[in-house]
């Protein structure tokens, strides 16, 4: 691990000193995350209504550059190569002058098929469970944002990832809810907040924080 991948949550806690009690937790975010993106690994997110929309921002910061560009690499160029016809290298410059790097990420609320034939057909509070089950691998991630720490689909699909050997991250509020009291999750992050919106507030610089740190590991300076 690199030390500046850290300076990300300096700089939050800088600018929000009433996240300081979270650094901890964030680092040990950090550091799951790392460990599964190097075991080939991806982020699974989930939530509800404010808390699915910031599942599709966190997705979107991964999977392209965010602050630092992502060249991508000779590996992939040398595959590029094989893959196209040589008749045409214009398609692989053009691959080359605008893809990134990626960070595999995939947000549950957005697989909506899935989620409304599985709502429809078997059980709402188990959609998330369901995509967990057919997604899921051990050395995936699953990042669970509910500002109660109670949020039914949320906690079944924590139980659903345990189950299948997956490492569990809650993005909650003050209270943790009975993602600390139940023990769903292997690291919970709690915004220093009851009220709903101003958690959502304090979410967004933490999974951005989680964002930074994870493009500086994986594709900053040496």
């Amino acid at each position: 691990m690199k030390e500046s991948t850290y300076a990300a949550v300096d700089t939050l806690i800088a600018r929000y000193p009433a996240l300081e009690g979270c650094g901890t937790d964030i680092r040990a975010a950090i550091d799951a995350l790392v460990t599964s993106y190097r075991a080939g690994g991806k982020l699974i997110v989930c939530g509800n209504g404010g808390s699915a929309s910031d599942a599709e921002h966190i997705v979107g910061e991964l999977m392209k550059g965010f602050l630092l560009p992502r060249h991508l690499d000779e590996n992939i160029l040398a595959k590029l190569h094989a893959a196209c016809d040589a008749s045409d290298p214009m398609t692989v410059d053009y691959f080359m002058q605008n893809l990134q790097g990626a960070l595999p990420a995939i947000s549950l609320p957005s697989q909506l098929a899935i989620s409304t034939a599985f709502s429809n057909d078997q059980a709402p509070d188990l959609t998330f469970a369901q995509q967990v089950l057919g997604l899921g691998r051990p050395e995936d991630v699953l990042l669970g944002i509910t500002t109660s720490g109670n949020s039914k689909n949320v906690l079944y699909a924590f139980r659903m990832a345990k189950a299948l050997g997956l490492t569990t991250i809650a993005l909650t509020g003050a209270s943790g809810g009975k993602c600390v009291t139940g023990g769903y999750a292997d690291i919970v992050i709690k915004a220093p907040a009851d009220e709903t919106y101003v958690i959502q507030e304090y979410h967004l610089p933490i999974y951005h924080t989680l964002c930074i740190a994870l493009e500086e590991e994986f594709f900053g300076a040496e």
